[in-house]
Formats: C-alpha cells, structure tokens, sequence
C-alpha cells in the first residue's frame, strides 16, 4: 500500500537509507500480495496477520531494547495503537481478507488508487487540489469503476468490500502518522505500531474463531509456513520498516513512487506462480489507475 500529499519533507542527506529503502518497498513489497495467497492455505486472514505483525513487532523491539534506544513513550504508544489498528487492524487484515475472494494482483492493482484516497482526505481535511492533481483523482476513480466491473471483482462482491476499507483505513492512518499522530523515531516507532496493530488482528482472530481453524488445517502446509515467515522478516520487518522510514525522510513524490511498481510484479508473480487470470479489460483498468496515480505526482508542487 501506499501514501501521499501530507507527507513532511527531508533533505537527501538526512535519508542515508533512502535507496535500500525503496528497493525494498518496490520488489518486496510487490511480492508479499502473492505470499498472502500462498499463507492462506493454512493461515486465516487475520491470524495470519496478528501474528506475522506480533512476532515482527517484538523482534523488532527486542532489538531497540539491546541497542538500548529510546522506547515509546506514552503518548507514543497511544499514538502507535491508533495507526495500528487503521493501517494493520484494518487495513491489512482487510487485504488478507479480500484475498479469500480476488487474486493477489489485482488486490494490489486496487490499491494503487490508495494516493487517490489519501488526496480525497485531504480535500475533506480543506487541502484543495489543482488542476492537475483533481484530473488525476477523476482518471484513477474511472479506472477503479473499470476495474471492478470486470469478472473478478463481480464475481466477489465481498472481496471488494474488503479490499476498499482496507484502502479507506491504510491512507486514513497513513495521514494521521505523519500529522497528527507521529509515533515514536526509528525502530521503536516501527516496532509500537506493529505491536499494537498485532495485537488488535490478533483479537479480531479470535472473535473470528479463527485459531480453530488453524488446529483443523494442521499439519500446517510447508508452502503456508514458508509464506509465513517471509511475510514476517522480508513483508513485515523489512518492507514495512522501510515504508515507514519513507514517510518520514522522503518526499512525497520519492515515498509513493512504488505504487507504479507494486501491481505489475504482484500481477506478473500471481499469473506465473499461482495460476491467476487476468483479462484484457483488467489490465486497462489497471493503466488508468496508475494514470490518475501519475497525474496526481505530476499535480504536485516541486519540493
């Protein structure tokens, strides 16, 4: 997923990590769509997700406690848990969710418009776009229409809603990090937001009663475990801290600019490895998508 307009501008020398960075939210980022599909197998969508976040999350915060850093303080962990439960409680449970229904690149094709969102909070927040970024949110709005009038949205109209409040809740809590609720610096802020957003999937799970279903699908598949842990170091540990570390040292145009790139592996690693199809009507809604996408960059002013 992805964010833009709101975000606090760095000077490139304050972001040493940048280009890692980057890589990391274009080529992993792009894959974990598929390893969500090949996870669900044994793991429900929001047990899958509660303790891939949890176990990152207190990897994480075991490793800022030995450095010795500065931990959360209060006011940060309130924030941590705000940001958590929009952006993993409900966006990335939702994500996982919606994947039950629609294949994985199409999932992530559909959050792309997540710019577009965030540029339509803004708007209700009295930040008035241009010319040009407006146009765009017009073009992304008509692909997402494109969109899930074909076959695989159709066809899953679960799915979609899944999949749209879970855009709605990740460019909310998106916003709200980098303006009104900032979490703590570094890891430990990574870590509180991936603890706290944890452990609200993880009582969503079981409100679900999803853990019976784990123990019914045991043995657990080698696939599923291996989806597992690679959402957990490479999606969670890795990408996400990324993500975050992009809010807040780059630009907005730098931060977002994977959003071009995640649906095109995530729908190229879903047709090859996992069988998904994808029409010819779906891969031009796709491009007006990530037309609007690139209207709105192109609409904002130079920093």
């Amino acid at each position: 997923m992805t964010t833009t307009l709101c975000l606090p501008t760095r000077p490139a020398r304050a972001a040493p990590l940048l280009i890692p960075a980057l890589l990391a939210c274009y080529l992993v980022w792009g894959s974990t769509y598929l390893a969500i599909k090949l996870a669900l197998v044994s793991f429900p969508p929001f047990f899958q997700m509660g303790t891939r976040f949890l176990v990152a999350g207190a990897l994480l915060m075991a490793w800022v406690v030995i450095r010795k850093h500065k931990l959360p303080t209060r006011r940060e962990w309130r924030n941590a848990f705000v940001i958590g439960t929009l952006m993993l409680g409900g966006g990335m449970g939702l994500v996982a969710s919606a994947e039950v229904h629609i294949g994985s690149g199409l999932i992530a094709a559909f959050i792309a418009v997540v710019p577009i969102m965030v540029s339509a909070w803004g708007l209700m927040l009295g930040q008035r776009p241009n010319r040009l970024e407006f146009f765009g949110m017009a073009v992304g709005l008509a692909g997402v229409l494109l969109l899930v009038r074909g076959a695989s949205f159709a066809a899953a109209p679960l799915g979609l809603v899944c999949i749209a409040g879970a855009t709605a809740l990740w460019s909310l809590g998106s916003v709200l990090s980098t303006e009104r609720l900032p979490l703590a610096t570094g890891p430990a802020g990574f870590a509180s937001e991936m603890l706290c957003g944890g452990a609200v999937l993880v009582v969503i799970s079981l409100a679900l009663g999803e853990p019976h279903q784990v123990i019914s699908n045991w043995p657990l598949q080698p696939q599923a475990v291996l989806a597992w842990l690679y959402l957990v170091t490479f999606g969670s540990l890795i990408a996400f801290s990324a993500y975050m570390y992009l809010l807040a040292h780059a630009s907005p145009a730098v931060a977002t600019s994977y959003a071009f790139v995640n649906p095109l592996i995530a729908i190229f690693l879903g047709a090859f490895f996992a069988g998904e199809h994808v029409t010819g009507g779906e891969w031009a809604a796709c491009s007006v998508i990530l037309t609007g996408v690139f209207l709105i960059f192109r609409g904002k002013p130079a920093t």
